[in-house]
C-alpha cells in the first residue's frame, strides 16, 4: 500500500469519527475511543489474546499506534505479559518493579470477519455513549412538558420521537378515547427518566395533574411570572378536574385570571386534554373555607373538622346531595384529593337524625349509670353533656344551674357519678393485673387504667414494652393510594387522642425506661417556654382538636 493510499485511509477514518459524532450528537473522541477498542480486539486475536495490546489514534492524523503493555518482574513466568527488570532497565533505565514497559507492535491489516467484529464493538460502544448521552440531557428535564411526534404505537403504548431522544406515553398514562397515528404532534409531561437494560428510558404522561398544572402555566402569564401560585391539581384524566390557585396579588383575582377573557385561558387547556372539564378553585389556609370552596357547584350548610385525622363532615341540604357526591362519586373524590381531607357528605336531614340518635345515646347512658329519670337525663344531654366523666368533674355550680336542678340535686347526681366511676376503675385495674400489665407502666402521666387494659391486650406489658412504640401505633394513620383514603385504627383510636399526646407519652416511657434522659426532651424552644412561657405552651397543646364551622 503506498504512503498515499495509508495516508487516505487515515483520513476516511478520522472522517468517520467526526461524521458519526455529529449524527448521533456525541463527543467525537467518545468514537474515537470506540474505534481504539475495537483495533485492541481485532490486534489480540492476531497477536493471541493473552497479549495486553493498546492502540491510539491521532486524533490530529488518524495515525494508529498499536503496543503491547509488558509488567515489570523479578522473574519472567509468562512471556505475553511479563518483563524482567534487568531486560526493562535496558529500555529504560529508571524502570522498577511494578512498572510496566510499552512495546510497539507493527500495524495490521484486518480480514474480513475482524473487521466485522471491530465493526460490531464501535457500534455498541457508539450506542452506548449516545445512550447515556440521551439520559444526562433528559434525567434533568422531569416536570417538563415537551413536543414530540408519534414514531409508532404499540399495543396501545404511543412512542414518541423527541429529536434527540425517544420516549412513551404508556397506554394508562393516555386520555381515554385518545387516538395517536405515526406523525402526529403530541405534547406531554416527562414524569420518569430512568436507566434499564436496554437503556434508559423516557416516560411520559398526558394524565399526570402535573401535565394541566404545566399547561396552565404555558397559558396563564401570572402564573409563569409567580404571582398566581397552583396549590393542588386532582383528575379523572378526559372527564373532570380542579386545580386550586391561589394569588399573592390581593388585587388579582387568580381564579378570574385563570380564565381568560371569555374564558381562553382555560378553553386552550380544555381543547389540549380533550374537553376535559376543570373547575378552578379559590384556594384558602383556612382548611373549612378551601374543602367548602372544592365542593363546587355544591352548596355547602356546615362543616365539622377533626384535623388530627384530617377527617370532615359536610353537611349538604337534602336537595343537593347528589350533586355534591357527583356522577359515581367523582366531585367529593377530587374534592378529597385536591384538598387532602377525607370528606363525608352528610345531608341536613342525617345529620339531624344522627344527632337525635346521639342525644337519645347519652340520654340512654345517664338514665341508666346515675339512676335518674328520662327528664333529667334529657336535661344533662341537651347541656352538652357527654361522658360520666364530664358530670362527675365539672364544678357543682355548673349543674346547678341547669334549668330545674338546685345544688342537692347536682351534689347527688356527682356523687353517683363519681361512684360509678370508681367502680369501673377497680374493674380495670383488675383487668390489667390479669393482663400483667407492670405497676411502672400506670405511672406514666396520661395513660388511664382503660388504656393500660388495651395495652395488655396488644401484649404491652412494661414500660419497655411502651417505649418501643410508634405514634402511629397507638393513634393509628390514614393511608392515601389512588386517590383513595384508608384509615388504620390504632391502640387507642377509640379514645380520639391527638398524635401530639401519644408521642409525649412515649418519650416520658423511654426517659423512664433509661434509653433518653430528661435533658434529650428539652430542646431549645422548650428551654424558652421554661422561662416563663410554659403556660402558654401548654394552653396551646391542649388546643381542642375538633372544630365546628358554620357558612351560613
Amino acid at each position: 500500500m503506498s504512503q498515499l493510499g495509508i495516508s487516505a485511509n487515515r483520513l476516511e477514518l478520522l472522517q468517520i469519527a467526526d461524521s458519526v459524532a455529529r449524527e448521533k450528537t456525541i463527543d467525537r473522541m467518545v468514537v474515537i475511543g470506540a474505534m481504539e477498542d475495537a483495533i485492541q480486539r481485532a490486534a489480540r486475536s492476531r497477536y493471541g489474546s493473552e497479549n495486553e495490546i493498546r492502540a491510539q489514534i491521532d486524533p490530529n492524523t488518524g495515525e494508529i499506534h498499536l503496543s503491547r503493555l509488558l509488567e515489570v518482574v523479578e522473574t519472567v513466568e509468562m512471556d505475553a505479559v511479563q518483563i524482567s527488570l534487568k531486560e526493562a532497565i535496558k529500555r529504560n533505565p529508571e524502570a522498577i518493579l511494578g512498572d510496566f514497559i510499552s512495546e510497539p507492535l507493527p500495524p495490521i491489516d484486518f480480514g474480513r470477519i475482524a473487521a466485522q467484529n471491530a465493526k460490531q464493538v464501535i457500534v455498541q460502544k457508539v450506542r452506548e455513549a449516545e445512550r447515556e448521552r440521551q439520559f444526562e440531557e433528559f434525567k434533568d428535564r422531569i416536570s417538563e412538558i415537551v413536543h414530540g411526534i408519534v414514531k409508532r404505537v404499540e399495543y396501545g403504548n404511543i412512542i414518541v420521537d423527541l429529536g434527540r431522544g425517544e420516549a412513551v406515553v404508556r397506554r394508562d398514562e393516555a386520555l381515554p378515547r385518545e387516538n395517536f397515528r405515526n406523525g402526529d404532534r403530541i405534547r406531554a409531561y416527562i414524569y420518569d427518566v430512568r436507566r434499564e437494560q436496554r437503556g434508559p428510558q423516557i416516560f411520559l404522561s398526558r394524565t399526570h395533574p402535573q401535565f394541566m398544572a404545566k399547561l396552565f402555566s404555558q397559558e396563564v402569564p401570572e402564573i409563569y411570572d409567580g404571582i398566581i401560585e397552583i396549590k393542588s391539581v386532582s383528575r379523572d384524566p378526559g372527564s373532570r378536574a380542579k386545580i386550586a390557585v391561589f394569588s399573592k396579588d390581593s388585587a388579582i383575582d387568580p381564579v378570574g385570571a385563570c380564565v381568560g377573557m371569555r374564558g381562553s385561558r382555560v378553553q386552550a387547556v380544555v381543547n389540549e386534554l380533550q374537553g376535559e372539564k376543570i373547575d378552578i378553585i379559590q384556594w384558602s389556609p383556612d382548611a373549612a373555607t378551601f374543602i367548602v370552596n372544592a365542593l363546587a357547584p355544591a352548596e355547602v350548610v356546615k362543616v365539622i373538622l377533626d384535623e388530627d385525622a384530617e377527617r370532615i363532615e359536610v353537611v349538604v341540604p337534602d336537595e343537593q346531595l347528589s350533586l355534591a357526591i357527583g356522577r359515581r362519586g367523582q366531585n367529593v373524590r377530587l374534592a378529597s384529593q385536591l384538598t387532602g381531607w377525607d370528606i363525608d357528605i352528610l345531608t341536613e336531614t342525617e345529620e339531624s337524625e344522627r344527632r337525635q340518635a346521639e342525644f337519645a345515646q347519652r340520654s340512654e347512658l345517664f338514665a341508666e349509670v346515675l339512676d335518674v329519670d328520662e327528664l333529667i337525663a334529657q336535661l344533662l344531654a341537651s347541656e352538652g353533656f357527654s361522658t360520666i366523666d364530664e358530670v362527675a368533674f365539672v364544678s357543682v355550680d355548673e349543674i346547678a344551674e341547669i334549668e330545674g336542678f338546685d345544688e342537692s340535686t347536682a351534689i347527688e347526681i356527682q356523687t353517683r357519678a363519681r361512684e360509678y366511676i370508681e367502680k369501673i376503675e377497680v374493674e380495670l385495674t383488675a383487668k390489667r393485673k390479669e393482663l400483667k400489665v407492670e405497676n411502672d407502666l400506670a405511672e406514666i402521666p396520661g395513660l388511664t387504667s382503660a388504656m393500660l387494659v388495651k395495652l395488655g391486650e396488644n401484649e404491652i406489658r412494661s414500660v419497655e414494652d411502651f417505649a418501643g412504640c410508634a405514634t402511629d401505633e397507638l393513634t393509628g394513620w390514614v393511608e392515601r393510594a389512588d386517590g383513595e383514603v384508608k384509615r388504620h385504627e390504632g391502640i387507642f383510636s377509640a379514645s380520639e387522642m391527638s398524635s401530639a399526646d401519644a408521642e409525649a407519652m412515649i418519650m416520658r416511657a423511654r426517659v423512664k425506661a433509661g434509653w433518653i434522659t430528661e435533658e434529650d426532651l428539652l430542646g431549645p424552644e422548650t428551654e424558652e417556654a421554661d422561662n416563663g412561657q410554659s403556660e402558654e405552651v401548654e394552653t396551646e397543646a391542649l388546643a381542642p382538636e375538633t372544630g365546628e364551622t358554620n357558612t351560613e
